[in-house]
């Protein structure tokens, strides 16, 4: 089956699924995990539904969310109610604790709670004579539950039905003016890293898509490396914020795209049309948000899009620094101290005086190679002791560099593709050991390495490991790297991360064995 298909039938499914949610919510059939009897009572689970236990009834436990509670009966255990109120009549008698979260409780006078009663965000009305045998706890008033309460029928209505916009709620119009309002903000202080935000989405969407993708994948295991020491602790804090700011920052790009393809405009648009831009975008993404089951999925889609915006941007910006850094030279340097006739570019040919014609030159030392019958492979041989690398080395060493993003997408499939092997084929317990799964991945790495010179993850994204000079690695040399790649992940992953700003695109592993990462055409043979 095509990925195309695939992800046809899982949008399929989402949807009944919705739909099937989405009907059930809105001709009021409640969800109930009730009664179930037992020694001793049943228990009693209602969702968006109103429950009632009468005066000759004995429950075990009764747990009430968006619907109003009445006890006239017995209670063996607690009693807890979310987003509704709750009412004991004289009859009651709870013979645990009473937990109500933004709801109001008003108690007759006779009823009884042998435990605690706790409060949050209601109201209570208690007769003089009430009082609960264990502690009674209030937090906040009846206005914070008050505004609590008024989630609910968003939940219901919008959030049931994979829709984030429900105009027939006052305080979502308020809501959308907050965002538009932040959302112009941003773009007019930040218009140059928008702009460029938004031309970058407009010739790298499938890019920008996976990034996303990847940072949302790695945000998680990253903050909980560094959270591995007291130092990596005080960091995770910026990083998480770092996160969050790019993910605002790449949305207003996005909808700075949206409004650019809606309005026409160009890359070279002023800061005026950028607004416009940016309003007739997000009024078009608000009205997909109000859309059943489209909603949802464009607000994933949009916070995708624009976290990997935000990541290739300030990649981008990082390598535009480093060239500007790095010295400008019309001409490459020569290599100092090259032996004479080691190389034939490093040969200097003087003019040759003309000569009459009638006269035969005699052949000198300054005369030009293409005056003589002698092949090129005749050439001197350099001394004994330089290193001589094949055509196909030499190929390799002079090729691209691969990027941070081309090893990390390479790096996620090999750890993809060795979890399901794992846990496919290997004992139960020899995946759950660490030690064993650091000892199997480092083995599956350097058997790679060593055999053609990449691993399945490389083979994907066109990747090849070889020497500074462009030589394949050889067994040891794939062993040390692999316990070298150690160095570079123990230290909060730093030792990758070099990637970022070293001329050569090599890690700490890479400069310990001498070895570089190059990006191969796609027919390239293994």
């Amino acid at each position: 089956m095509s990925i195309a298909r695939k992800l046809a039938a899982a949008a399929a499914l989402s949807v009944i699924a919705w739909v099937s949610v989405g009907i059930v919510v809105a001709q009021g059939v409640h969800i109930d995990a009730g009664p179930f009897f037992r020694a001793g009572g049943w228990q009693a689970i209602r969702f968006w539904h109103d429950f009632e236990l009468r005066r000759d009834e004995t429950a075990r436990d009764v747990l009430v969310v968006a619907g109003s509670t009445t006890i006239a009966g017995t209670v063996e255990g607690d009693v807890v109610a979310v987003l509704g109120p709750v009412r004991l009549e004289s009859t009651a008698n709870v013979r645990g604790s009473l937990i109500v979260v933004a709801g109001d409780v008003t108690v007759v006078e006779g009823a009884s709670v042998r435990r605690d009663l706790m409060v949050f965000g209601g109201a209570s009305t208690l007769p003089a004579s009430f009082f609960p045998g264990g502690e009674y706890v209030a937090i906040g008033n009846a206005w914070i539950g008050a505004q609590v309460r008024a989630i609910v029928p968003w939940i219901t209505y919008g959030l049931l039905w994979g829709r984030l916009i429900v105009f027939s709620i006052g305080w979502v119009w308020w809501f959308v003016a907050v965002a538009a309002i932040l959302t112009l903000v941003i773009n007019l202080m930040l218009h140059g890293p928008v702009g460029r935000g938004a031309d970058t989405l407009a010739a790298r969407p499938a890019s920008a898509f996976i990034t996303g993708l990847l940072m949302l994948l790695l945000t998680g295991p990253a903050a909980v490396i560094l959270a591995a020491t007291l130092i990596g602790l005080a960091i995770v804090p910026f990083f998480l914020c770092a996160v969050v700011v790019a993910w605002i920052v790449g949305k207003v790009s996005v909808s700075r795209w949206v409004g650019r393809t809606i309005l026409g405009h160009g890359a070279d648009e002023s800061r005026t049309e950028a607004m416009l831009a940016v309003l007739a975008g997000f009024g078009a993404v608000c009205l997909l948000y109000a859309i059943p089951l489209v909603g949802l999925v464009t607000w994933a889609l949009v916070g995708v899009l624009g976290l990997g915006t935000a990541t290739l941007t300030v990649l981008g910006a990082l390598r535009r620094e480093r060239a500007r850094a790095r010295p400008a030279s019309s001409e490459p340097p020569e290599a100092p101290g090259a032996p004479e006739g080691s190389s034939l570019d490093a040969v200097v040919i003087p003019p040759v005086p003309a000569q009459p014609a009638s006269r035969t030159a005699p052949m000198t030392a300054f005369t030009p190679l293409a005056a003589t019958e002698a092949p090129i492979d005749s050439a001197p041989a350099p001394p004994s002791g330089w290193p001589v690398a094949t055509a196909g080395a030499s190929a390799l060493a002079l090729m691209a560099r691969a990027t941070f993003l081309d090893r990390l997408v390479a790096g996620t499939l090999d750890v993809l593709f060795v979890a399901f092997v794992f846990n496919l084929f290997l004992d139960r317990h020899v995946v759950a050991d660490v030690e064993a799964q650091l000892f199997l991945v480092l083995a599956y790495v350097i058997t790679f390495w060593a055999w053609k010179g990449t691993t399945l993850g490389g083979i994907v994204c066109n990747l090849r490991v070889v020497r500074l000079n462009g030589t394949p690695l050889a067994g040891a040399d794939a062993i040390v790297r692999g316990l070298a790649s150690l160095f570079s992940f123990v230290p909060f992953g730093l030792g990758f991360l070099w990637i970022l700003r070293d001329p050569e695109r090599q890690a700490w592993h890479d400069k310990i064995t001498g070895t570089i990462v190059v990006k191969v055409p796609k027919d390239y043979p293994l």
